[in-house]
């Protein structure tokens, strides 16, 4: 277990002020419930016990003191279907019926009251940054919906992109929003086949594409990839190109397809389609590791409040903030950085690699815009931390309050580098969440300490709690992270799953009304949490469960370690085949010398039970586009799976996932 100490102490690394909890948006929040309501929440526990208790209370205290903007309020926050599966609901809740609004005329508000004030800045490599105000954001916004509408868009059609993170992906976005339409993204390293795999089923009939944008010091042309991407995608009835390099610098765009830059500009009247709170907002995609990739559906009136709670009350996010994510727009963390708009927060976009120009690069931009919030996946810091860069040296991160990591666990050497290397005045804090509801069940919150490994408890509104199978609530030893109250960003539904079955078997079928999401954890009996991984990657030795991520936490820390990765196989004939995947530092090899390190690292520090039954060199560890391990695949693969079963697509890289199919080819063959 991930913990601050071996000996059972608890230090924290970081402890908010008494001003800073003051100043803090959750605390205002605070004091604005107890004034309405006649209670008391004196403190966190208390402040999170009320909204769980009091859903009701809670989230339309949410909607009232973020003052939401709707043509029509709901009749109450949650009302709770006949046909739900038990009193909580789940699933089966409905939130806010009767109410209309629209999640880009949320995120657009502060263009009447500061239309002046810069709202996105968008980074490239070696471009000068574009810079617009929160007016021009959304008159480019309103150009490009009423082209939509032009179109015949209508609520409901689908809207699909293959577009980096820029400046135009948000105002894309914030377009289709806009009329109602349905919006889904993809980063521009898929490539055909990948994007058919997600944009194929929901049948898109406009497609925004970029022309070419620098990545690793070169022009990358995107032009000769439209006629692939046409091809899969048979339902484009429009090509929309994000010009933004010189004409001469790319290939030419396709007759009849329209340039961004002449719809964006025109004068047009805002207007926003009055929705209601469970319309349709965007499609979100389950990793697609085995087989295509699940479209999760999440509506316009959940994601406004999660958001609103999420970024405004947790990261305490405002109109003087300066929020950067590092992140593609793949991943889920984009529409939350699109999402801090609603918070009246300006936002950085970056098209470029995270490395260009060193791997402090993300923090280069932070520091250079002079961000308040950086947010990343615990990748990028550990990467930084690994080349041992020091950007508190080189870089003013003065204005820097906060930081949120996400996507995996932090190691234990990145969270001390960050308070030695980064600032000792940052709140640092790591959240875990995912696609299922566009944000976080557990992670940090602006009162409580920082500790090593932990995250400090569930966020607001959300009822986390740690089981074990028999569905007992667990402290203090390994469980499965399960929701036992409704979230208002749960997924409206599934694409494609017309009776529900694939959305109820992806939560409900171990606990029935209680959302089960797969992850590992420990509760601390004090209240915060543990990860340890996906609840199927756990290693299990003799009946005793680990999670994967612990033990890799442990050999990555081992000198001449790059990464690592273990899977725990149950195999056919009963037997457990347990392999730890080790990627030497660059030039160097896995010598008998470095696995004596390695195993002598598991012996002490976590048990000798854990020590793996082969140590194999590895090119690489695999990941999806977001960075996370593929460690369920490669277990399937070595209990015998079919390779063609594991989708190529969604790998960061294919050969090295190929790599590992070779290895469970010759392990299951006895090559």
């Amino acid at each position: 277990m991930n913990t601050s100490s071996n000996d059972g102490l608890r230090t924290p690394l970081w402890t908010p002020s008494e001003d800073s909890i003051r100043g803090s948006r959750m605390f205002d929040f605070a004091r604005w419930a107890e004034r309405r309501h006649g209670i008391e929440l004196p403190d966190y526990p208390s402040l999170h016990a009320w909204s769980v208790e009091q859903m009701n209370e809670f989230w339309q205290g949410v909607w009232d003191y973020f003052d939401v903007v709707a043509s029509r309020p709901g009749e109450q926050a949650l009302s709770t279907s006949e046909s739900s599966e038990a009193h909580t609901g789940m699933p089966g809740a409905q939130w806010f019926p009767g109410a209309r609004l629209n999640y880009a005329e949320n995120s657009l508000r502060a263009a009447r009251t500061r239309p002046d004030d810069v709202a996105i800045i968008g980074e490239h490599e070696s471009r000068a940054p574009d810079t617009w105000t929160w007016g021009e954001l959304e008159a480019r916004v309103a150009s490009v919906a009423q082209q939509l509408r032009d179109l015949g868009i209508v609520p409901g059609d689908r809207v699909a992109a293959v577009l980096p993170n820029l400046p135009e992906t948000a105002i894309a976005m914030l377009a289709t929003a806009s009329v109602g339409a349905v919006w889904s993204v993809v980063n521009t390293d898929f490539g055909p086949s990948g994007v058919a795999d997600r944009f194929a089923q929901i049948e898109p009939r406009v497609l925004f594409v970029v022309d070419g944008y620098e990545f690793g010091g070169s022009l990358r042309d995107m032009t000769g990839s439209y006629a692939g991407l046409l091809e899969v995608l048979p339902t484009v009835e429009q090509l929309i190109v994000v010009d933004q390099q010189p004409r001469d610098k790319v290939g030419a765009l396709p007759e009849g397809s329209l340039r961004f830059s002449e719809i964006s500009g025109r004068d047009v009247t805002p207007r926003y389609e009055q929705l209601p709170f469970d319309h349709p907002l965007w499609i979100l995609y389950s990793s697609g590791t085995t087989g295509k990739p699940k479209g999760i559906v999440h509506s316009h009136g959940g994601v406004v409040l999660e958001f609103l709670k999420a970024l405004g009350l947790h990261a305490s996010l405002g109109p003087e903030d300066i929020a950067y994510y590092a992140v593609a727009t793949t991943w889920m963390v984009w529409n939350m950085l699109v999402g801090i708009l609603l918070t009246g927060s300006r936002i950085i976009t970056y098209d470029g690699s995270p490395v260009y120009g060193g791997p402090e690069k993300s923090l280069e931009l932070a520091a250079r815009n002079g961000a308040t919030f950086f947010g990343t996946g615990a990748g990028v810091l550990a990467m930084m931390q690994r080349a041992g860069v020091v950007p508190n040296v080189s870089m003013d991160l003065s204005a820097l309050k906060s930081i949120l990591v996400t996507g995996s666990p932090l190691p234990d050497a990145t969270w001390d580098w960050v308070y030695e290397s980064v600032s000792d005045t940052v709140r640092l804090g790591s959240d875990s969440g995912g696609t299922d509801v566009t944000s976080a069940f557990i992670g940090t919150n602006p009162y409580q300490p920082v500790y090593k490994g932990e995250l400090m408890g569930p966020y607001l509104g959300v009822d986390a709690q740690s089981w074990d199978r028999e569905g007992r609530r667990v402290y203090d030893q390994v469980g499965e992270l399960v929701i036992t109250r409704p979230m208002p960003s749960m997924p409206v539904f599934f694409w494609d799953d017309p009776d529900g079955s694939r959305y109820h078997a992806a939560y409900f079928d171990m606990f029935p009304g209680v959302w089960r999401q797969g992850d590992w954890v420990t509760q601390l009996s004090e209240g915060p949490f543990v990860v340890h991984g996906r609840s199927d990657a756990t290693i299990n030795r003799g009946g005793i469960r680990m999670g994967s991520a612990d033990l890799t936490h442990v050999v990555d820390q081992v000198d001449g370690v790059a990464a690592s990765m273990v899977i725990g196989a149950e195999l056919a004939d009963g037997d457990y085949y347990m392999p730890l995947f080790v990627v030497p530092q660059p030039g160097t090899r896995l010598t008998q010398e470095l696995e004596e390190r390695v195993v002598r690292a598991i012996r002490e520090k976590i048990s000798p039970r854990y020590v793996p039954d082969e140590i194999i060199e590895a090119p690489a560890v695999p990941r999806t586009r977001t960075g996370k391990l593929l460690e369920i695949p490669v277990k399937r693969l070595f209990q015998g799976a079919d390779p063609s079963s594991v989708n190529r697509a969604t790998a960061e890289d294919a050969e090295v996932l190929d790599w590992y199919a070779e290895a469970a080819r010759k392990y299951t063959s006895g090559a």
